[in-house]
């Protein structure tokens, strides 16, 4: 192998017709030197003699795809392995035995040189309208793991969820959107590896680039970019979630694996301490230009390789960050403002952190949509039955115009949510009271506290057919309240399962089957399952066109009433008093109307119905009923307790 000119741009390991050109941010390691590894792990050293800002480089001729790779500096005079951040690839999954040392640093997965040519058939990004979408949270491995329709060898891994049986999944399940966990390669807390168990939901990434190579049969980028394309060819879009709040180098005890070695201003300091915003040890510091480099050219591969149509961004009150302080026109998303591969993304953020300052909600510049925790927390107040959150659950449900006006809906709809990852799931939220993390080995301190969750009579299985009917109503009224609030649905995958996690509500070490999902069927879940569908598709057909029509410049050209059961407009004195209210809106002077009849009490409430235009009203949806074909109505509606309605009325089709 000889060595020509190389360049310091761009960062990482590229290919050429001469070789391959290694660039790597080292300016606190003068001395690093480039790794290559044969077949036997034999290395072979190589000076790294040219310098430019801090990046150190060379280029390697002879080089090609497949060649295995790292750097290796000088700590305490010996020798420690570090990886690329820049690293495309990676041999093998990711796992140490702890203590982490530098003798340990070896035996780390290498890097792995790639080509960067894909045949993505002329397949084309979907591109679905923001009011259109319903993104359905997934993990790679829990999503299929458990489904024995899919191929044994695809399993848990990304071709599974491309399999016949998946791809069946998506279209009878009208699913449009998926979110996947992360799957940039993650390493395991030192903690985690000492229980012997692993980051199941990888939110400790270890390089950022990397797809993780858990989840994959043999090569994890061209594996991933097939899912994608072929999820893409089914008109479904693909949202990665994304971590740059830290990385898995964790506090000032943490292992060196690559970033605390190479620049010591990766990360924001507390004096001589790293910064802890994230609850993970470290903070990354994106007001430090190579760090912002590190992200903004991360996403930008993502997108130009992969084709994804866009990023749930973990802790994002972090990336906003100058040092305590939050600033919505800080440096990062400026940047992404103004990049032109970037801009035309989805950009979602998870609006805090654990810093100061940090709840950001509706905070964050023109562009970003926001997952709303306040919609999840009124919500399941209400329909637990607690009293005093009329007011701000009518608020939720009209898109939250509180926190994201709608003069600038489409693009800053919230994104509604009653679960998420990091908590229980739907059928655990109405089936236990308390959380149940005994299995994560922290004596159940871990875990959200605060769930509003109820179990209706029964902590966890019972076989009392009152409480089960109760339950599955309560998921009807969580699920109808979430597809028909303005705004972008989030619904866990696993909630369409009805899958539970035994009250387990943070799983993020559980690679087993408390978090892979059960493909078992019976009755009830498929009942759900069914009602859940034809939700969807009603929300699409339904619901969209008033979220448009609600938006922008016209967002003042509709009607809004609401009202009490008898029909007569609510006085402000009702909303302290009421529990069963109606709400009537409608497009334009004389558009498409739609009314939600919403009992929230333990008794049947007769609702008078709008019949100003002699309306003939369809219902949509009946949260008492499993079924969504319910008929026509008019006049009166005796509604079920605990219950919701929504009628819908065309004057095209009287």
């Amino acid at each position: 192998m000889t060595q020509h000119q190389s360049s310091p741009y761009p960062l990482g390991a590229t290919l050429d017709k001469r070789g391959c050109n290694f660039a790597i941010h080292a300016p606190d390691c003068p001395d690093i030197q480039l790794a290559l590894f044969d077949d036997n792990d034999n290395i072979q050293l190589f000076p790294l003699p040219n310098e430019y800002a801090g990046v150190r480089h060379t280029h390697i001729s002879e080089v090609t795809a497949g060649q295995r790779y790292g750097f290796v500096i000088e700590t305490c005079e010996e020798r420690h392995f570090i990886s690329d951040p820049y690293a495309k690839s990676l041999d093998r999954a990711l796992h140490y035995i702890p203590p982490f040392d530098t003798s340990k640093s070896f035996e780390l997965p290498k890097c792995v040189v790639i080509a960067d040519d894909f045949d993505w058939q002329d397949t084309e990004p979907p591109r679905i309208p923001r009011e259109e979408m319903v993104l359905f949270e997934t993990h790679v491995k829990g999503s299929t793991k458990l489904n024995d329709k899919v191929p044994s060898q695809d399993r848990g891994k990304y071709l599974g969820l491309v399999s016949k049986e998946m791809l069946a999944f998506y279209k009878k399940q009208n699913i449009n959107s998926i979110q996947l966990l992360p799957v940039a390669a993650c390493m395991h807390e030192p903690h985690l590896l000492n229980m012997d168990k692993v980051n199941y939901w990888g939110y400790n990434p270890y390089v950022f680039m990397a797809p993780d190579p858990r989840y994959a049969d043999s090569d994890a980028v061209l594996e991933l970019k097939t899912a994608i394309r072929e999820l893409h060819r089914h008109g479904i879009e693909v949202i990665l979630d994304v971590v740059y709040n830290h990385t898995s180098e964790g506090g000032d005890n943490g292992a060196v694996f690559n970033l605390k070695a190479l620049d010591s201003k990766f990360y924001l300091r507390h004096g001589e301490f790293f910064a802890n915003f994230t609850g993970c040890g470290n903070t990354v510091d994106l007001n430090y230009q190579p760090a912002l480099n590190l992200v903004m050219d991360t996403l930008r591969y993502w997108v130009q390789e992969f084709n994804v149509d866009g990023f749930r961004f973990d802790l994002a009150a972090t990336l906003g960050r100058n040092g305590d302080n939050f600033n919505r026109d800080a440096a990062f998303f400026r940047a992404v403002a103004q990049d032109p591969v970037l801009k035309q993304t989805k950009l979602i953020a998870e609006p805090w952190d654990i810093g100061p300052n940090g709840y950001q909600v509706g905070n964050f510049p023109f562009g970003w949509n926001e997952c709303n925790d306040r919609l999840r927390d009124i919500t399941r107040s209400f329909w637990r039955g607690d009293q005093g959150y009329l007011k701000e659950f009518a608020t939720r449900l009209m898109g939250s115009r509180d926190l994201y006006s709608a003069a600038n809906w489409p693009y800053k709809l919230t994104v509604n949510y009653i679960t998420y990852h990091d908590g229980f799931t739907m059928q655990d939220l109405v089936s236990y009271k308390h959380k149940h993390n005994e299995a994560n080995g922290e004596q159940n301190r871990d875990g959200h506290g605060d769930n509003r969750s109820d179990n209706y009579g029964a902590e966890g299985n019972t076989d009392n057919p009152v409480i089960l009917t109760t339950r599955e109503k309560q998921k009807r009224n969580f699920m109808a309240t979430l597809l028909f609030s303005f705004g972008i649905p989030h619904i866990l995958t696993a909630d369409v399962l009805s899958h539970t996690q035994k009250g387990n509500n943070n799983a993020y070490c559980q690679d087993n089957e408390i978090s892979w999902l059960d493909w078992s069927s019976n009755e009830p879940k498929e009942h759900f399952r069914q009602w859940l569908a034809d939700m969807l598709a009603a929300r699409q057909e339904y619901m969209v066109p008033f979220i448009r029509a609600f938006s922008g410049e016209k967002r003042n050209d509709n009607r809004i009433f609401w009202s009490r059961v008898d029909g007569k407009l609510m006085s402000m004195e009702d909303w302290n008093r009421l529990s069963s209210v109606a709400l009537h809106i409608g497009i334009g002077d004389d558009g498409d109307e739609m009314v939600y009849l919403i009992n929230q009490t333990k008794a049947p409430a007769r609702f008078t119905l709008p019949n100003d235009r002699n309306q003939t009203w369809k219902t949509i949806c009946d949260t008492h009923i499993a079924e969504s074909e319910v008929g026509h109505a008019e006049g009166e509606i005796l509604q079920a307790p605990m219950s919701m309605a929504i009628l819908h009325f065309s004057p095209t089709d009287s």
